[in-house]
């Protein structure tokens, strides 16, 4: 038995003590002091998850373009930068990138990644290749090849995905993702899209396609964000994304409205998938929330969103977890 000590996050919030450790058995919490030196000390937390990543698109990173600070211009379909890189590109180049922001998924404490898959069916296999070697949880969102709505592809879709992810209304023509929306929803999978990033947009369209989250959020109005708050609907932000396009998370209206944030890393180009950075960069760049409802942002609150049951909560806990540095909370230790 080997030991982590420090304090625990749980359902509850923070508890001091320690963890036991055994590999391929499941860690137990104790009071008080390890009966050894312990491999670690700090703040022991669930594995992350990623909530909103786009695996594809990784390639980009290792060209080393200078990329432009403007949404439309850079990562808006379907002739934005990123587009127009991502249909020269062979599979090959697409796979080994997504094989190398994966690795960083699991060298940084994440167990789950929930990614925007785009290029309909061959999107999707394609990803499944990239995770072939690896052992990673995710949880797939693909996307229509086109900007409409076909039964069959959907059937498709919905066969090997998790669900669908969508660009934004203001891409569509709105009657094409109601159908999309209706057929995720009657096979029970999940429905997601991006919203109100960099222009506010229709709130009341948005809630009628009955979302299971939305991403972004960042111009909508305060009613807007009560709304989405009544009608129990998640918001993931991306703070570092949402800083290289120079767009401002308003965090206090968020944090005043009540929305339930999780935190993703958005694009592959951008950004290497390591979620605590978002954490960090926020813990670094505003006091409005706390470490722990930060740190909530990664770990107990994407579970309960996505239906994930990994986590420490009780006397019998996954054995996965990471021990964070309590000042810079850079991982110092991470479970096997």
């Amino acid at each position: 038995m080997q030991y982590v000590k420090g304090d625990i996050l749980t359902t509850e919030g923070f508890k001091r003590g320690y963890l036991g450790v055994e590999r391929g058995k499941k860690a137990e919490i104790y009071k008080g002091l390890p009966p050894e030196k312990p491999l670690a000390t700090g703040l022991i937390v669930p594995t992350f998850i990623n909530a909103h990543t786009h695996l594809g698109d990784s390639f980009i990173k290792y060209k080393n373009l200078k990329l432009p600070r403007n949404v439309v211009k850079l990562v808006a379909p379907p002739n934005g930068l990123k587009h127009r890189l991502l249909k020269k590109a062979s599979e090959r180049e697409l796979i080994n990138g997504m094989e190398k922001s994966i690795k960083v998924l699991k060298e940084t404490g994440t167990s789950h990644f929930c990614d925007f898959r785009e290029d309909g069916i061959k999107g999707i296999f394609q990803l499944h290749k990239a995770l072939e070697r690896n052992t990673i949880n995710s949880i797939i969102l693909s996307r229509p090849l086109e900007f409409k709505y076909e039964k069959n592809e959907m059937r498709l879709l919905l066969k090997n995905s998790d669900g669908i992810g969508l660009s934004s209304i203001s891409d569509w023509e709105y009657s094409e993702i109601e159908k999309i929306s209706k057929h995720t929803k009657k096979e029970g999978k999940i429905f997601a899209l991006h919203a109100s990033e960099v222009v506010r947009e229709d709130i009341d369209l948005i809630l009628d396609l009955h979302p299971d989250f939305l991403v972004h959020m960042i111009s909508a109005t305060e009613s807007d964000l009560y709304n989405v708050k009544d009608a129990k609907i998640p918001i993931v932000i991306c703070p570092r994304s949402s800083s290289f396009f120079k767009l401002k998370i308003n965090l206090e209206l968020m944090k005043k409205t009540g929305v339930n944030l999780l935190l993703g890393t958005d694009n592959g180009m951008l950004n290497f998938p390591d979620v605590i950075k978002e954490v960090q960069h926020l813990k670094n760049s505003s006091n409005v929330f706390s470490t722990e409802e930060l740190l909530n942002m990664v770990t107990y609150t994407p579970r309960k969103v996505l239906n994930l049951v990994d986590c420490i909560k009780g006397p019998n806990l996954s054995g996965s977890f990471v021990v964070l540095d309590r000042g810079s909370l850079k991982p110092i230790y991470i479970s096997k």
